[in-house]
């Protein structure tokens, strides 16, 4: 966007890992400190982020875990992930937001290919229908010992109990399946990974300073 010959820089900025992480903590932390910095910034989720996509969320993160066929979750998320793009996302950098997206395309590489097994090039062919191509601009990637985040994941009080409620076999296959997805993102453009243990602040200022090594002039 040029605005009085200058142009306005949009910043798209992906958290992931597995749950438990502490991703949605620090999401709030790093638009905050943004906009503290003079930034304009949003903070999104994924599945949700929009009226519309809130309302697929609650498909997909409530209820069992054998409740939906395992191609009707895959087609739930990236049917939210559309309505975010489309309606949020794009319109956001377009205007010269930075955006913080909690999760993105990779948890479904992770979540519905590892876990569930499905078929890579078929969800790859789902993902680029929903997102028309979109990459992040940064993506951190958080990183955790297994059994501290699905402990972490395990103890949360709310309803969204579908995903951890799975068998912990399901679970390791999403970890593997993150691993060879991240290390794919990190030939697609860049990424850190952001050690994610030890205290809330620790993590923020590994985050804070990630954020910075790719934008000098985020703060």
């Amino acid at each position: 966007l040029w605005l009085g010959g200058l142009m306005m820089a949009g910043r798209f900025i992906v958290i992931e890992g597995p749950d438990g992480t502490g991703k949605t903590t620090q999401a709030k932390r790093l638009a905050d400190a943004l906009a503290a910095g003079g930034q304009d910034v949003i903070q999104v989720r994924e599945p949700g982020g929009c009226p519309s996509a809130e309302r697929i969320r609650v498909l997909l993160v409530e209820g069992e875990p054998g409740d939906l066929l395992n191609w009707t979750e895959a087609l739930l998320m990236n049917a939210a992930r559309h309505e975010l793009v489309e309606r949020v996302i794009r319109p956001a950098l377009a205007a010269g937001q930075w955006v913080i997206c909690d999760r993105y395309y990779h948890s479904t590489l992770a979540y519905q290919g590892g876990g569930l097994g499905l078929d890579q090039s078929k969800l790859e062919a789902l993902i680029d229908m929903a997102t028309g191509g979109l990459e992040p601009d940064l993506l951190l990637a958080f990183a955790l010992t297994p059994e501290d985040a699905l402990t972490r994941a395990r103890e949360r009080e709310d309803e969204e109990k579908r995903f951890e409620a799975r068998e912990d076999s399901y679970h390791a296959r999403v970890r593997h399946a993150y691993a060879d997805v991240l290390k794919a993102a990190a030939e697609r453009g860049a990424t850190a990974e952001i050690d994610a243990s030890g205290s809330v602040e620790n993590v923020g200022e590994r985050v804070q300073q990630a954020v910075v090594d790719q934008f000098q002039d985020a703060f």
